[in-house]
């Protein structure tokens, strides 16, 4: 059966004070339903880095106490197996660590079905799960699994008789192309609607992403110049240390391309290019985001660079003449009024030099300079406005300004701001944390819609048609040396000249 809309519209939040940890107590809106979480792939890497100790976290600051969490996958465990599992996996890798207070509160609440048991089974664990919270219990779905197992699982769901009440949580990549994004679009919509459906961009969780529409729209600084007028080109960096992590089964028929530019690097895009919504509300900003997608020019081949790191064919699981590209870079176009030529310019990668996550928005130079030849300006290019995704949730202005000192030379300075630096700083919530209490709430800002990664397939028929051929690149360099013809005149901003300043 499908759900209607009215029954999963974003809820009324009620104000709630909880205790941060090492911090006096807080607000924070969210939603009053208590909930049942149903984890499907419970035992699997994600899980393991940051969903478990998300939920976690959620229960024991009391941002959603009114949770049990029901675990399932292709491992047989009982319930206290399971809970020993989370506990080594928190303690071990997972992205945010609980005291020992906080995993007594959290370990109760953590329950197991191996999916050998059959829907009836997980049926049964979820309703004695609803019965100790109490009335009006919620369900959210994460479906933490590979893409072509997700039509089994909502099957799974639907024989289980756990559709009613429910919302469901999506991984990338959500298809593989326009046809299978269609195809899984009408696949879920038998079974769900689409305001129970979540797409997560974990990416659009992060404060720093955020903070673009706080510093576009909330600023007569910034407003008025973000447009073709005054910005020269914009560049979305995301290079990644680490290699394939023995995901090669996943990766092989994946890529950088759907990996990390459809599900990841185009959305952050649309924050950044987006005309300003009518609202702060779901509705409201999904629309402009999906303006953005389809304004975007079909990605050619010609303006693509693929790559792939020496070695990546020796590793287990691998082709040996793999075509795969652990390497991508590509100029885009967004054909509006707002940012008729200007360039926009992506760049992912695994086994690069750094692991990095910003946004670099580059100004005009001026268009006529006074200042005396070797005076400095214009030697260190332009200015910019960079954002830096991670954790710390930094933004830095540079600019030039006047050397100290007898004459006139000038030099590249930096206004920069990080969270880290405010006395909030223990209220940033990881990405996963802040994206499942949105699902929780019936709040789709920060997720795709059917219509958005729609789009966004359609515009890379001419990439995945005919893609160009992947380019040697060292492990721990920048890529492919034509990356650089690909951005010419222009440089990319990462390696940094000059570091983020440290927290002192």
């Amino acid at each position: 059966m499908t759900a209607s809309a009215d029954d999963h519209s974003v809820d009324h939040a009620q104000t709630i004070a909880y205790p941060s940890p090492g911090a006096r107590a807080r607000q924070f809106e969210y939603s009053g339903h208590p909930h049942v979480v149903v984890l499907f792939g419970a035992t699997g890497d994600l899980s393991r880095r940051k969903l478990l100790c998300g939920l976690g976290y959620l229960v024991a600051s009391d941002l959603n106490a009114d949770m049990q969490v029901v675990g399932t996958g292709l491992d047989d465990m009982s319930n206290d197996e399971f809970r020993e599992f989370a506990r080594r996996s928190i303690e071990a890798v997972g992205a945010r660590k609980l005291t020992p207070e906080q995993w007594a509160t959290f370990a109760p609440r953590l329950h197991y079905v191996p999916s050998s048991a059959g829907p009836a089974a997980l049926a049964a664990k979820v309703v004695e799960c609803e019965a100790e919270l109490g009335d009006g219990v919620r369900r959210l779905h994460y479906l933490s699994v590979p893409p072509k197992a997700a039509p089994a699982v909502i099957s799974t769901l639907s024989e289980a008789g756990l559709i009613e009440r429910s919302r469901v949580i999506m991984e990338k990549p959500f298809g593989e192309d326009l046809q299978s994004a269609i195809k899984l679009n009408d696949f879920l919509h038998e079974t769900f609607a689409e305001e129970q459906i979540f797409r997560i961009d974990h990416f659009l969780g992060k404060e720093a992403a955020q903070n673009i529409l706080a510093l576009r729209f909330a600023n007569g600084l910034f407003e008025p110049i973000w447009n073709r007028n005054f910005i020269g080109h914009i560049q979305i960096d995301i290079p990644e240390a680490l290699g394939l992590d023995a995901r090669a089964a996943f990766y092989e028929p994946t890529g950088a391309y759907k990996d990390m530019v459809v599900t990841h690097l185009f959305q952050v895009m649309a924050f950044v290019a987006m005309e300003p919504p009518t609202a702060l509300e779901p509705m409201a900003i999904s629309e402009e985001k999906n303006k953005v997608f389809r304004s975007l020019t079909p990605i050619k081949p010609s303006d693509v660079v693929r790559g792939q790191y020496l070695g990546y064919r020796d590793e287990p699981g691998v082709h040996p003449e793999s075509d795969t590209e652990t390497f991508i870079a590509l100029r885009a176009h967004i054909d509006n009024w707002r940012w008729a030529g200007v360039p926009f310019y992506l760049r992912t990668g695994k086994r690069m030099a750094e692991g990095q996550r910003i946004i670099s928005i580059a100004f005009k130079e001026a268009p006529k300079s006074m200042f005396p030849a070797g005076s400095g300006v214009g030697s260190q290019g332009p200015d910019h406005l960079t954002f830096d995704l991670a954790d710390e949730s930094r933004v830095s202005l540079s600019f030039y300004g006047k050397r100290p000192g007898p004459g006139m030379r000038l030099d590249k300075l930096s206004m920069q701001f990080s969270t880290e630096e405010t006395n909030r700083a223990d209220e940033v919530l990881e990405a996963y944390e802040r994206l499942i209490l949105d699902a929780m709430a019936g709040d789709h800002t920060l997720f795709t819609t059917a219509d958005g990664i729609e789009s966004l397939w359609d515009r890379s028929i001419p990439l995945l048609t005919d893609p160009p051929l992947v380019k040697p690149y060292a492990p721990g360099s920048w890529g492919p040396n034509q990356i650089h013809q690909l951005i010419a005149p222009h440089a990319w901003r990462l390696p940094f000249e000059r570091g983020w300043r440290a927290k002192k």
